[in-house]
């Protein structure tokens, strides 16, 4: 069994073999004559090994970034073109652990080496089992850390299907870590278990539950962000079934374009971002409309994250 010393040297090794896409092959096709100093790292990270109902996952982040070339790269609410002052590089796709420990171990990786160079780690899943791997550097670093997190579920169970590092069981992972804290936004799907684990740590999860997205009290919102540590991870499924259906647990009663765009925003505005993962496309051949909801959904977090970095 290869010990933490042995694992360590090893995923050095290959980081140090990281390469990267050129800027038109990757996030948003950017002129390769455009010269910048990338303050963004866009991690491609299909990993599909708990799905348990639709598959696809694992070529969400190819077409993600295949649909961001079409993204327009102004933004006329922010009247400006931000990845000019953004910088965006995206990493050269790579082969992923077969065990999911290992993987989200490698995944851990690369966002260590991310932070360790000051950039900003955007990860593209890949299933959303992905996030308790994408946050642990960020928990090494930060002595507390917030997650905004958009869903359908609440995935808080302990295990599924035998497995405790289900993509069902994401957010039970991040929680773990004694200083993550969550803030799950349209939550509409969990097991009698999560609701009890729920009401036994409300004072580290709050939610807004999908049923009441009419009354919600942003307000609130200071209350939770102002001056926090904030890591974002997106579940597109959080999305109403009715524009993404390209998920494979779609949900009734979600998201449309204009519920999350506000939030996003207003946590931007009051908190440090430091992180993202959008994940659980699963794409649906010739339907290329969600691949590009959720590749503008990626533009438009970055760009509110570094319009008001402070």
């Amino acid at each position: 069994m290869i010990g933490k010393i042995e694992r360590e040297k090893i995923y050095q090794k290959y980081l140090n073999k990281l390469k990267y896409l050129s800027n038109k092959n990757g996030f948003l096709g950017i002129d390769n004559n455009v010269n910048f100093k990338e303050k963004v790292v866009v991690v491609p990270f299909g990993l599909e090994k708990t799905v348990s109902y639709g598959g696809g996952t694992r070529n969400g982040p190819k077409e993600i970034i295949r649909a961001s070339h079409q993204v327009e790269l102004f933004d006329e609410e922010l009247n400006k073109e931000p990845y000019k002052e953004i910088g965006i590089k995206t990493v050269k796709p790579f082969a992923i652990k077969k065990k999911i420990g290992d993987a989200l171990d490698q995944l851990s990786a690369i966002n260590k080496e991310i932070l360790s160079k000051n950039k900003f780690p955007m990860v593209f899943g890949g299933e959303h089992s992905i996030t308790p791997g994408s946050i642990k550097p960020f928990v090494k670093k930060y002595d507390q850390i917030t997650l905004l997190h958009f869903d359908a579920h609440a995935d808080l169970r302990e295990s599924y299907q035998g497995e405790k590092f289900s993509h069902a069981s994401a957010i039970k992972r991040c929680l773990d870590f004694k200083n993550v804290n969550v803030v799950s936004f349209g939550i509409r799907n969990l097991s009698q278990p999560e609701m009890e684990f729920y009401n036994n740590n409300r004072n580290r999860i709050e939610i807004f539950w999908g049923k009441d997205k009419k009354s919600w009290d942003l307000s609130i919102l200071d209350k939770l962000f102002k001056d926090k540590t904030v890591y974002i991870t997106f579940d597109v499924d959080g999305f109403d079934a009715s524009i993404m259906p390209a998920t494979g647990t779609p949900e009734p009663g979600g998201f449309l374009w204009e519920d999350v765009l506000p939030i996003i925003k207003k946590v931007c505005e009051i908190s440090n971002i430091v992180g993202a993962d959008i994940n659980e496309l699963a794409p649906i051949k010739n339907f290329n409309s969600y691949n590009f909801l959720v590749a503008k959904l990626a533009y438009k977090i970055l760009s509110y994250t570094f319009e008001f970095k402070k």
